[in-house]
């Protein structure tokens, strides 16, 4: 049961929002984001309030003998409601990733396997990109060094659109391959493996990073097969000396580099924040799905089965196909519902 007094909070505070935007008064921007988190929240609770309503409504007409025969037709459907409405409320009510709306960068890097590490880490990419243009989503790539096969060694990319980190967040740890490299002339299954880090994107208010902790070079920019040879030094390299923290931009101009890599510093830092922040709430209890661990092997992509399997909640799927060309869904949606359930058992326990 949700407690009652806990939702009369929530609508009084909605309307009150509501109230003072019609006014004028205030932060409108920062009114009109709380205004939104809140009205699904609000919306749901009047569903609830409603079927709490109607079935006191039926429950008071048992007494009256014309009502009775009613009533007894209506309680059934209105109490089988009930639990579906309440688990639907205990949802809306469960605490929002404030970083959820933003948009994030993807950093993938090969790992273990050599040159096939590498061209997974490529494939990685573009399932990612075709999953982007599958949810509109704007991707960019920011920084990338190929190797001289094509594969990756290094990628980031910007994300950009509805929800994107809510829908990529889980994706963060070492993705494992299992398959026959072109390279093989044996035919023998190799297994190598691939990292990505998902990041919410900073804002400057998340980040203020002083100016004396920063060394920038600049660099001529090259990279594989003869892309991007300038005969300029238009690469940037920051180093955040706290933090050891490494970022280049080669990808576009002097000024373009520059700005990128900032940018891709605060996110690092800003996400290095939100990873001590987490640490400290979970304490010693970390949440299976989305704790963040990208040195946790999270999945395995099996090529001569035609097979997924996520580990952390043991989803199997026989579609790998369909996954390498961008349908994350299935996945997603999976993954994103056991984290709620582990978020709705905490706030029960």
């Amino acid at each position: 049961m949700v407690p009652l007094d806990k939702l009369d909070q929530i609508t009084g505070r909605f309307h009150y929002l509501e109230a003072q935007m019609a006014e004028g008064g205030g932060d409108i921007a920062k009114l009109a984001k709380e205004y939104a988190d809140l009205k699904p929240v609000v919306e749901q609770i009047d569903v609830y309030r409603q079927l709490l309503s109607d079935l006191d409504e039926a429950e008071a007409m048992l007494s009256d003998p014309e009502m009775q025969a009613l009533a007894e037709e209506e309680l059934p459907t209105l109490r089988a409601q009930l639990p579906q409405a309440e688990a639907a409320l205990q949802l809306a009510l469960l605490p929002k990733d404030e970083a959820d709306a933003r948009p994030a960068l993807i950093e993938i890097r090969p790992g273990t396997g050599g040159d096939e590490a590498a061209l997974f880490a490529g494939d990685l990419l573009r399932m990612y990109q075709r999953y982007a243009e599958v949810r509109g989503w704007r991707f960019e790539i920011l920084e990338q060094q190929l190797t001289e096969l094509g594969g990756i060694k290094e990628v980031v990319a910007r994300v950009s659109g509805e929800n994107v980190f809510a829908r990529l967040k889980f994706e963060s740890g070492v993705h494992r391959v299992q398959r026959v490299p072109e390279t093989e002339s044996g035919g023998r299954i190799h297994t190598s493996a691939a990292t990505v880090a998902v990041l919410p994107e900073a804002e400057d208010v998340d980040i203020d990073v002083d100016p004396n902790d920063l060394r920038i070079d600049t660099m001529r920019s090259s990279g594989a097969g003869g892309q991007h040879v300038n005969t300029t030094d238009s690469a940037v390299r920051i180093t955040h000396l706290p933090t050891g923290i490494v970022v280049t931009s080669s990808e576009k101009s002097q000024h373009q580099n520059r700005a990128i890599a900032m940018q891709v510093l605060k996110t690092r830092l800003y996400d290095m924040e939100r990873q001590r922040a987490a640490e400290a709430r979970a304490a010693d209890r970390k949440a299976q799905v989305g704790s963040g661990d990208r040195s946790e092997r999270i999945r395995t992509y099996n090529f001569p089965q035609g097979r997924l399997t996520d580990h952390r909640i043991g989803l199997t799927l026989y579609k790998l196909d369909a996954v390498m060309g961008g349908d994350l869904d299935e996945i997603i949606d999976a993954l994103t519902a056991d984290h709620q359930a582990s978020l709705l058992a905490e706030m029960e326990g």
